[in-house]
């Protein structure tokens, strides 16, 4: 179990959201799967809510405007130290800023943009709050992966912006690469080509950790979500691919330290 109290170094993946139609169904999937506890968030774009585990927070949940036909989706936030700065080198390098940057009370500044194949991504300058409290037990995020058509050119605005190094996966079969910060890896890329799926686009993909991926795809199905990539073992553990009831997609991971402490 990992408590993060300090403030996040600029390009870390610091926070999750999520923007739903109906908060309370959506609050009780999430508390029914993982556990999570609801206390109130800044509510300068609308309603919103941080969820929590043992006090601490790990993701937010808002309220969409009933205007606007946004994607219902998960989306990490990346830690920068001026988001006005960060929003501006987003635009310089061929991204989009689709909303802010603004403040949010007394929590911080955000902006929400996208890489140049559109990809969503928020910008959080912390203030008060300073993004995820717990990590590296069940519930709590695990890891982001922003998966696209191709690495070579959406990495280098990621690196440009951000200032992320790419470390590259040696791979016949497949296009993917890490970027670390301070030689730490913090997020991954991953190209899979036409085997994008047309509905999404390029999208950045949310792992959050559990106990054991199979008995959680079950609830997940029982609780009115359903099942988009069954139960595999991959390079870091057992992972699915889920979504919620109102379609956010996002990953379910057992780590390998977890399943040999089983």
């Amino acid at each position: 179990m990992t408590e993060a109290a300090a403030r996040h170094a600029p390009g870390t993946p610091c926070w999750v959201s999520l923007m739903v139609h109906d908060m309370a169904a959506t609050q009780e999937f999430y508390r029914a799967l993982f556990g999570w506890e609801f206390g109130p968030g800044p509510e300068q774009l609308g309603p919103y809510v941080r969820a929590l585990l043992d006090g601490k927070e790990v993701a937010g949940i808002g309220q969409l405007p009933p205007d606007r036909q946004l994607p219902v989706a998960w989306t990490p936030y990346l830690a920068s130290d001026d988001a006005d700065a960060t929003a501006e080198s987003v635009r310089h390098c061929g991204g989009t800023v689709g909303v802010g940057p603004l403040d949010a009370g007394e929590a911080g500044r955000m902006a929400i943009g996208s890489d140049p194949e559109g990809a969503v991504f928020g910008i959080w300058q912390a203030a008060a709050h300073l993004g995820t409290g717990l990590t590296g037990v069940p519930g709590t995020v695990a890891w982001n992966e922003l998966v696209t058509r191709e690495t070579a050119s959406v990495a280098k605005f990621y690196e440009a912006v951000f200032g992320y190094a790419e470390e590259a996966v040696v791979s016949a079969d497949f296009d993917c690469l890490t970027l670390c910060l301070d030689d730490r890896p913090v997020a991954s890329v991953q190209g899979v080509g036409h085997a994008l799926p047309r509905d999404r686009g390029p999208h950045w993909m949310t792992y959050f950790e559990v106990a054991d991926v199979d008995e959680s795809v079950e609830r997940v199905a029982d609780l009115g979500g359903h099942v988009v990539r069954p139960p595999r073992d991959g390079a870091h553990g057992r992972v699915a691919t889920v979504a919620d009831p109102e379609g956010a997609t996002f990953a379910l991971v057992t780590s390998r330290e977890r399943e040999r402490d089983r």
